[in-house]
């Protein structure tokens, strides 16, 4: 799917959003597909400054034309989603230091909220609080979780998919820190890679395995990553989490958002395929982060009209 942002959805604003104090906002009744887009060189850096004309947007291999366009550092509500199991208590300092660092370099205006999960999903901050800012009360939502049990890591990113859908920003992004497989969810894989393929948020892993891990899946990260459009990281080393953090962080401040009018349903609902193309010279070979296909129309199964492709 494309990632993060994009929705069956009314538009997103008229014009780039030039006065950062402004939200992200919807504003008409049209319907458009919102493609949150991470552009990067060959050394894997975000690029930043490019413009409209410079990007190519391709559904079911047509080109369609863009309507919409921002370049702006806006701020997204974001889900740092926390493996507390017994596995994790060697790695939990370093754990806990490389996520109050995605914080403290996050957009100030970001909504965030924790999930500590090991046998069950919790919440870090305190109860009624969806969201915050503050980063002192962040990292202490970090500490909240307790190192004991089992992995339900697929429970774990359904409820993190659920609390990104109340938040006041269109941009949704699940950051996934964890060391193992899924050995105690009540939800299969399958379930999971439905409702990520559903869901607008964009999903950023980290896995922290060791070789002789029997519950070790990397390519279920790996996988979540790539249908949302964003990124799969497996360092080797704990003193790699501090860099990986800072650099998602970065990168989700440096995305850009391609918004479209998708040609109208022939069928009662399809899967539609995307890809995006950025063509700047200057900046050698590019590659653009973004979903890979959404549902149009109907929902599968269902006899009814979807009309948010990014629901999860």
């Amino acid at each position: 799917m494309v990632a993060g942002a994009f929705t069956f959805c009314p538009s997103l604003f008229s014009r780039p959003l030039e006065d950062e104090r402004q939200d992200f906002v919807i504003r008409s009744d049209v319907r458009l597909v919102l493609l949150d887009v991470s552009v990067k060189n060959r050394a894997g850096a975000p690029v930043s400054g490019l413009v409209r004309e410079q990007f190519r947007v391709f559904e079911n291999g047509k080109p369609q034309k863009i309507t919409e366009f921002a370049n702006n550092d806006v701020p997204v509500t974001v889900g740092l989603v926390v493996d507390e199991s017994f596995s994790m208590k060697p790695k939990r300092a370093e754990v806990i230091t490389a996520a109050s660092t995605f914080i403290t370099e996050s957009n100030p205006k970001d909504e965030i909220f924790v999930l500590n999960f090991n046998d069950t999903v919790k919440r870090g901050l305190p109860p009624g609080e969806l969201f915050s800012d503050d980063i002192a009360k962040l990292r202490f939502a970090l500490f909240r979780g307790v190192p004991e049990g089992k992995t339900a890591l697929h429970d774990a990113v359904l409820d993190g998919l659920q609390q990104l859908r109340q938040g006041r920003r269109d941009k949704k992004t699940l950051v996934v820190i964890s060391d193992g497989g899924d050995n105690a969810s009540r939800h299969t894989r399958r379930e999971l890679i439905d409702a990520v393929q559903r869901s607008i948020a964009t999903i950023y892993t980290i896995g922290l395995f060791t070789e002789d891990d029997p519950d070790r899946d990397p390519g279920l990260l790996a996988r979540l990553a790539h249908i949302s459009g964003g990124e799969a990281y497996l360092p080797r080393h704990l003193d790699e989490m501090v860099p990986v953090c800072r650099r998602i962080a970065r990168d989700i401040r440096a995305r850009y958002t391609v918004g479209y009018i998708p040609p109208a349903s022939k069928g009662r609902g399809e899967l539609r395929h995307i890809r995006v193309e950025v063509s700047a010279p200057e900046n050698g070979r590019l590659i653009a982060h973004t979903r890979t296909s959404y549902w149009y129309g109907e929902e599968p199964g269902t006899g009814r009209e979807d009309r948010r492709p990014g629901n999860d």
